[in-house]
């Protein structure tokens, strides 16, 4: 065991990578318009584009639970950050759509290794501490983003661009990860051979893994299409546009600070269905009034709303038969981030067909979804307070004493 003052050090220096992760790619996330317009692109043409970064994480998945294994969590979360706040600066430079696709590749790549490395280091940090911590991690991901979408508006509402916006951001979070990185947790290599990261989800944990996988699809489409549907359905500034992402992360950190509290009183199915129908009827409400000031209001009560939605559903699958918690994460997770990536393109190739806020209508329905299966939980046995898990890691790694 560590002593305490290292352990805090520790779990402050991952508490870094993870707000800085949210705040990177929120920081580029409002200037999708941007590029949409550079490239003479409809929302068809955007929605395959980016599933260039779809593509770049899937790929770089299963090579990052590899990498964590062998090499351990500190030295691919070190890598992983740098390479994300290098990365991050490409798809506002590239002058063309192939360019581009090769841009988001890296981005998705870079940012889903440093997914899998920081919850490992987390994990860590959590065993040292002996109680619950992960969500705190996850809710500073969450404020990162709120932190990286609310600079993005006020630096368009006072007229820079977008390069020299993004570049910005991404010098001051290198000087942050480089603050951190020598005070991230010691980990050993796994010794002999690395489970899968990513076990194919069973029969017993079908029913999870859907429901993760609307969960995680209502997520990453508020992410990549909330300031479109703002600044090009909508009409709006890009500023106004890009405070829908802004609302729908601060209510989402809100949703992690509090979701402890709310699960002992609502119980986990409970808070299921109340997430679910809030994010569902509070954006279908929003879409259909069509103004900027209610599409905001309505991204807010999705992040609310989702918020507590996977953090119930790992809990549950960590305590499912038949297969060890953490092959049990693995797989549901597997099948929900199938969904956050899965999510900004099927909404671009619908909205090319029916149009954006007919799109974005599938959102409702799949937190719906969720809603109405709430009662899934019962049949994976009795779930208690929900906590973050880190589910892309080997089980094999161990600090050093």
């Amino acid at each position: 065991m560590l002593p305490q003052r290292a352990a805090t050090r520790s779990r402050r220096a991952v508490a870094v990578f993870f707000f800085i992760n949210g705040a990177a790619i929120a920081s580029w996330v409002p200037h999708i318009p941007d590029l949409k317009s550079r490239l003479g692109i409809g929302d068809g043409g955007l929605g395959l584009i980016l599933l260039g970064m779809a593509v770049g994480a899937v790929i770089a998945l299963p090579i990052s639970g590899w990498l964590v294994g062998r090499l351990g969590s500190r030295m691919v979360t070190s890598a992983a950050g740098i390479g994300l706040c290098a990365t991050v600066v490409l798809p506002v430079l590239t002058p063309d759509v192939a360019s581009t696709v090769v841009a988001l590749a890296l981005l998705g790549a870079w940012n889903a290794t440093l997914d899998v490395a920081m919850n490992a280091q987390a994990v860590l940090v959590e065993k040292e501490y002996r109680r619950p911590i992960m969500s705190s991690f996850h809710a500073l991901f969450s404020l990162g983003g709120l932190a990286g979408a609310a600079g993005a508006a006020g630096a368009m509402s006072l007229g820079m661009g977008a390069w020299t916006h993004v570049t910005t951001v991404a010098v001051l979070a290198l000087s942050a990860v480089a603050m951190a990185l020598g005070r991230l947790l010691p980990s050993r290599p796994a010794q002999g051979r690395v489970d899968p990261a990513f076990p194919r989800p069973s029969a017993a944990l079908l029913g999870l893994g859907l429901l993760t996988f609307c969960a995680l699809l209502a997520e990453g489409a508020m992410g990549d299409w909330s300031a479109v549907y703002l600044r090009d359905s909508l009409r709006s500034t890009p500023a106004v546009a890009a405070m829908g992402f802004a609302a729908f992360s601060l209510a989402m950190a809100i949703g992690r600070l509090s979701g402890d509290q709310l699960a002992q009183r609502l119980r986990p199915a409970g808070l299921l269905r109340v997430s679910g129908t809030l994010a569902g009827a509070g954006l279908a409400a929003s879409l259909l009034i069509g103004h900027p000031s209610a599409a905001i209001v309505g991204f807010g009560l999705v992040g609310l709303g989702v918020a507590n939605l996977v953090p119930i559903l790992f809990s549950a699958a960590g305590r499912a038969p038949g297969l060890p918690a953490g092959r049990a994460l693995a797989a549901v997770a597997t099948t929900g981030y199938c969904g956050y990536l899965a999510g900004p393109p099927v909404i671009g190739l619908a909205a090319e067909l029916a149009g954006l806020p007919l799109a974005l209508a599938t959102v409702s329905v799949a937190c719906g979804l969720v809603a109405a299966g709430a009662g899934v939980l019962s049949r994976v046995g009795r779930n208690t307070v929900p906590n973050l898990c880190a589910v892309t890691i080997s089980t094999t790694e161990a600090p050093h004493a």
